[in-house]
């Protein structure tokens, strides 16, 4: 396929200097005002910077992230093909992953991220706002939302929420997925601070109550009966419990019980209060497969809660701690009854 390059301004006979200031007013019209937008924002944004084939501006693209647990029966694209947002493109959670890893949706490496986008046809200059399923709420999003951003997408942001959206009666479309035309995403460089290994994770475990830990805090975003140990993990043959002075925070408690969007800063602000955690501490947040982990690490985000340069998403989570830890390393614990 071939791509043909455009030099800006030389169409019209304007000079490099109006070209750019052309460019930098349209930049100032797509631009959103924060990481996370309501639907009358993005509804605003796509009727100025619609996703367009022909031109070759930035535009803003929304980006269905929809996804669901293996147990629950739906799949993300039967949903993104019943109801969307129009001219919305699909990012597959289980297919933009490390494929070599055994565990379930590990970040994949660079190429694979551009790869991807390549795909979707985003560039690396497109706004993208990805939201979730109306079913759900805020769920997945906030994951595929944090892996452009560590990956270095200029803009991103989260939709609160398609709930809402399809709720005000704002424009959806439904069918089969429609073709777009691949464009090369450059590779980019994974900002890896941002992320928490097994060993990582470890380490906090093992150091937990000892003289001169760092009281780095771990979040769990599971159930409280995951993490209690008394309710059984979605995935067979795998022990639940949580990791020695872990918080739990199950995800569901950051959103809104009738929307399933996110709260007010100041609320979200008052429950990780509440749960006692401390954002002058480094903060790892984690749960099944590195999924809802990422609501957390979006509300700590929205509502200004400890310093970015302080908090990680344990990427393997639950599935590959609970698959490596040994009997012996006591490392598992359940809640006594």
């Amino acid at each position: 396929m071939a791509f043909a390059a455009v030099v800006r301004g030389s169409r019209t006979g304007l000079s490099p200097w109006s070209a750019r200031n052309i460019h930098s007013n349209k930049a100032s019209a797509r631009n959103l005002s924060s990481y996370l937008v309501t639907p009358k924002e993005l509804h605003e944004a796509l009727k100025k910077n619609p996703p367009s084939s022909i031109s070759t501006d930035p535009r803003v693209i929304p980006l269905c992230a929809s996804w669901f647990m293996p147990n629950d029966g739906r799949t993300g694209i039967e949903v993104f093909r019943e109801k969307r947002i129009p001219k919305a493109r699909f990012f597959d959670l289980d297919k933009c992953i490390d494929k070599r890893s055994p565990y379930p949706h590990m970040l994949p490496d660079a190429k694979g991220f551009a790869a991807a986008l390549s795909e979707l046809g985003i560039r690396k200059e497109d706004t993208v706002v990805i939201y979730d399923t109306k079913e759900l709420g805020i769920f997945s999003a906030p994951r595929v939302g944090w892996t452009f951003k560590i990956f270095g997408h200029p803009n991103v942001h989260i939709l609160n929420n398609f709930k809402l959206w399809v709720e005000e009666g704002l424009p959806t479309e439904s069918g089969e997925l429609y073709s777009v035309e691949c464009c090369p995403y450059p590779i980019p460089k994974l900002d890896d601070n941002k992320v928490a290994s097994f060993e990582d994770v470890k380490e906090v475990a093992m150091d937990h109550n000892k003289e001169g830990a760092e009281g780095v805090q771990i979040l769990d975003a599971r159930p409280n009966g995951r993490f209690k140990g008394t309710d059984p993990e979605p995935r067979e043959g795998l022990s639940s419990g949580h990791i020695p002075g872990s918080i739990s925070l199950p995800f569901n408690t950051l959103l809104d019980p009738q929307t399933k969007a996110y709260p007010s800063a100041e609320k979200l602000r008052s429950i990780f209060r509440e749960k006692g955690v401390d954002p002058n501490k480094p903060i790892i947040s984690t749960c099944g497969t590195g999924v809802t982990a990422s609501v957390i690490e979006t509300a700590l985000e929205i509502s200004g809660y400890g310093s970015p340069e302080l908090r990680k998403i344990y990427d393997g989570s639950w599935t590959e701690w609970a698959q490596r830890i040994k009997p012996s390393d006591n490392l598992i614990l359940k809640d006594k009854e």
